[in-house]
């Protein structure tokens, strides 16, 4: 089954890939009511007291807003094929409908325009959690009518793009802003709802994501490619020539448990996209709460997609063998000391990026792109005005083997952005955390390319050969 990674890599090495990073609107932009642009639940989630680490905002940010020019010099430099990077709602409808704000429409221009003056390709994601508070003012994603919020909104945005944007996202990890933001209250808008109500929210998104994808096929005027971007945290097995194991973890992967956190599991969100149905298990549970008319829906949630992104940071649990000989599944939280953990204290599986794309490709028959990927680590600019991040390197080597040991064997991985581009604002954690391949200096809004920006530069420059290093 397993192929050795140094020579996966060597065989695939000429093979068409796309390399990218990846942003958020929110986390970088800054220029939070500049220009026209409306607040987000998140800038009113950042104010309020204790919310997140230190009372830090998306006020300023990165300045990406004023100073995208030199952002776009410095991917031109990394040799990105693809810029991955969401719009933010309230900076193109400031009240979530209605007429486009030009200032920001005009925004958007620009920076596709420049990406593609320097050979980088757009990747667009339409919503990745900065909702327009005029739209939380009605009810937010609660709304039966936030389904149709959403798809005018995708018309704006690809009538004025589509004619050079090719390649769009419409959601950005489904199960966090519903399971974090509407039932564990650690993101915006940090309700607490109970299934009853966050079902029918949930089948909204859903519902979002298909009348969404209709739009772009009708409005774009390049041939688009579209998906959205799901959290995949498979399980997997501890020794994979044991095929029970691999059984097992496949389906604990896609396993819903009602009685569990069942907005972060996977198949409750993609199944109905890419198979046209709920899972039976799901449904056994929560069925009962999806709004009047659900099955009709379905017919639009299962849009074609042309292609599965997925964000994969670590495995959720490992299926090994108890003493008696019986399967059992380890948490994650109870990896051990032997496993090392980033600064977010996730542990660092690189296999995960093995058996994740394999589950979904054999799961649902579509080309993978990893559309997330990365780690935070402590990082500061050194006595030599360098940025050392050998952990960093570590990592994505690590990983990336494995990706490309799944490639090899035949899972058609067509593309992979780093997050992030930029050390930002991560979310409810604040400035704490640093995924970026760039330091930033958020006093001075100094751009510092890190060693591991150097070291990525030429994975992409040999298309992955350097990986046999």
């Amino acid at each position: 089954m397993s192929t050795p990674a140094g020579s996966a890599i060597s065989n695939l090495a000429a093979s068409p890939f796309v390399w990218g990073t990846a942003t958020a609107s929110f986390q970088i932009e800054g220029a939070w009511n500049a220009d026209g642009k409306g607040p987000s639940i998140w800038d009113n989630f950042c104010r309020k007291p204790g919310a997140t680490h230190l009372g830090a905002t998306g006020e300023v940010a990165c300045d990406h807003y004023h100073r995208y020019a030199e952002d776009i010099a410095l991917m031109a430099d990394l040799g990105l094929q693809a810029y991955r990077f969401s719009l933010s709602w309230p900076r193109l409808l400031p009240q979530g409908t209605g007429s486009g704000n030009p200032a920001g429409l005009d925004f958007y221009d620009r920076l596709v325009d420049s990406l593609l003056a320097k050979g980088i390709a757009p990747w667009v994601t339409l919503y990745h959690w900065d909702l327009p508070q005029a739209l939380a003012a009605r009810g937010g994603w609660q709304n039966p009518d936030s389904p149709k919020w959403f798809s005018e909104y995708t018309r704006l945005a690809v009538e004025r793009l589509g004619d050079r944007v090719a390649h769009w996202l419409t959601f950005n990890e489904p199960q966090i802003f519903t399971g974090l933001a509407h039932r564990m209250t650690l993101h915006a808008p940090g309700h607490n709802l109970p299934d009853s109500e966050l079902v029918p929210l949930v089948h909204h998104v859903l519902l979002a994501h298909g009348l969404s994808t209709q739009a772009i096929r009708a409005c774009a005027r390049l041939a688009p490619r579209i998906s959205w971007a799901t959290i995949m945290l498979p399980t997997t097995p501890v020794d994979e020539k044991d095929s029970e194991l691999v059984t097992a973890s496949r389906h604990a992967t896609f396993r819903v448990d009602p009685a569990g956190h069942w907005p972060l599991s996977h198949s409750w969100w993609t199944d109905p996209i890419y198979l046209g149905r709920y899972p039976e298990d799901g449904l056994a549970g929560l069925g009962q709460h999806l709004p009047a008319g659900w099955e009709r829906d379905l017919a639009t949630i299962a849009q074609p997609m042309d292609f599965l992104a997925m964000n994969t940071y670590h495995s959720r649990a490992r299926a090994e063998r108890a003493p008696d000989g019986q399967v059992r599944f380890r948490q994650e939280n109870e990896f051990g000391p032997q496993t090392p953990r980033t600064h977010f204290h996730w542990p660092v599986t690189p296999e995960s990026l093995y058996w994740g794309p394999r589950f979904l490709h054999e799961r649902y028959r579509l080309p993978i792109v990893v559309t997330e990927n990365g780690l935070s680590t402590h990082d500061w600019v050194a006595l030599d005005g360098a940025v050392h991040d050998p952990l960093r390197i570590d990592f994505l080597h690590r990983y990336l083997r494995d990706l490309m040991r799944a490639r090899a064997e035949g899972v058609p991985v067509q593309g992979y952005f780093h997050w992030s581009l930029l050390d930002n604002l991560e979310w409810a954690a604040g400035y704490e955390h640093r995924f970026g391949l760039i330091h930033v200096d958020f006093s001075t809004q100094k751009r510092t390319p890190k060693d591991s920006a150097h070291w990525y530069r030429e994975v992409i420059r040999t298309n992955g050969a350097r990986l046999q290093d």
